[in-house]
């Protein structure tokens, strides 16, 4: 067996049908990165002319030493399991990598490590993908732990749901109560979706400006949403939506739930001033000043959506989420929301939508993405795993973040200079 470089179309055509697929391994997201400064390679194991694993890789210079460093996202399309086939293909990258003048290949492999449930516990005899990460130590990839917090290129922690061959209605059902309230809250409320055009990506890219403000990080340029659409959206890889509220459905939806509650009102007095229906009288009055006290609610809320119109217009955009689709899944890559039209929770909303687009549309997972693996109520990031897990699903937890070292001196040369520049670079912001 021998790695030889692909073309596009011959590497698209054989990755397209491996289990591990994402939009990681496309030459849509080569482009992207590409925009960035990093080059591809498309590079495969033929065994008499069949591709037996392959991988893009990204390549990158590292300024000062000019050496380069190897990135294949979400790592090699490969059976870990096979140690023989792990092994020739581990010698053949390393070649490939030492002609190309790399230091070292960073690999995250999309594979699962241990099965765990939706409370994030162990699945009794559940799958185990232990001797992958042994595998891959035995041939030399250095290991970079099975981390907990978010401190990877790419999230080793995340929630899914299995939409495959389920409909809606069973996804449905194991949703916690309270989200099946709030979605029939919003809609009830007039709150909708769509996907936005390349002409409004602006609305999207506030979005995200007000959540940095508030969640305290900076956002991405203008540019670098402009950049992921040009390279994914043609292909079908990338789709943005937003939710916005009608305040004007909203108020007519009151409306009619406020004349019913009074036709009730007035259905029930009949009945009890004619005696026509035997009717306790304790439980009269209280069916009574619950209709009536709920009407005084939706009143009050009508006064506040009026206002709330006024102060943000007819239409105003609550939120919006980036999905990115490929393969198996529909991936919400990140979002964001109004401060200020928080109340409105339109990421049940949102997140619904890629959820029912998976569905309706043959995937096997709708994947929510990154969360933390610490599950204790000290976690100061467990609400995003909690309202993830309201949704119902599992935790999935993968085999994480690996490094095969070609050059050692200048693998440790480029880490300490690396980590140095990132510590300098923390101090200054900190200033």
């Amino acid at each position: 067996m021998k790695l030889e470089i692909l073309t596009i179309k011959e590497f698209t055509d054989w990755a397209i049908n491996n289990e591990e697929i994402t939009f990681h391994q496309t030459k849509e997201w080569a482009d992207l990165k590409k925009r960035n400064g990093w080059n591809s390679y498309y590079v495969g194991l033929k065994d008499k002319g069949k591709i037996k694993a392959a991988s893009l890789i990204l390549s990158k210079e590292i300024p000062v030493i000019k050496k380069k460093m190897f990135y294949a996202p979400r790592g090699f399309l490969i059976d870990y399991h096979n140690l023989e086939l792990l092994t020739t293909f581990t010698k053949e990258i390393k070649k490939f990598a030492k002609e190309k003048n790399a230091i070292f290949i960073k690999i995250d492999p999309y594979v699962m490590y241990k099965e765990h449930d939706l409370n994030g516990d162990l699945v009794p005899d559940g799958i185990d993908n232990s001797d992958t990460v042994d595998n891959l130590k035995s041939l030399g990839y250095h290991h970079f732990g099975f981390n907990l917090m978010q401190d990877t290129l790419q999230p080793r922690w995340m929630h899914t749901i299995t939409v495959k061959n389920r409909s809606l209605d069973d996804v449905m059902k194991d949703m916690e109560s309270k989200t099946r309230q709030i979605l029939r809250k919003n809609e009830r409320l007039g709150v909708k979706s769509r996907e936005i055009t390349r002409d409004e990506i602006k609305i999207f890219k506030d979005i995200m400006q007000h959540t940095g403000e508030r969640r305290d990080f900076i956002d991405r340029p203008l540019s670098y949403y402009e950049n992921m659409w040009d390279t994914l959206y043609d292909s079908g890889i990338l789709k943005i939506l937003v939710a916005e509220v009608d305040f004007d459905e909203e108020i007519k939806n009151t409306q009619k739930e406020i004349k019913k509650l009074e036709e009730a009102i007035k259905e029930r007095e009949e009945k009890f001033n004619n005696k026509t229906v035997p009717m306790n009288e304790k439980k009269y009055n209280a069916n009574q000043k619950k209709d009536k006290d709920e009407i005084e609610r939706l009143k009050k809320n009508i006064e506040k959506s009026k206002s709330m119109k006024k102060e943000y217009g007819a239409k105003p955009i609550l939120g919006g989420i980036l999905f990115l689709i490929y393969g198996n899944e529909v991936l919400s890559l990140f979002g964001g929301s109004k401060k200020e039209l928080m109340s409105f929770q339109s990421a049940y909303t949102l997140h619904f939508e890629g959820i029912k687009y998976a569905v309706e549309n043959g995937y096997d997972t709708y994947n929510f993405y990154g969360i933390t693996g610490d599950f204790s109520k000290d976690n100061p990031l467990l609400g995003l795993y909690l309202f993830k897990k309201s949704f119902g699903g599992q935790v999935v937890e993968l085999i994480g973040e690996f490094d095969l070292i070609i050059n050692k001196f200048w693998y440790h040369t480029y880490n300490i200079s690396f980590n140095l520049y990132h510590k300098l670079k923390k101090l200054k912001n900190h200033k």
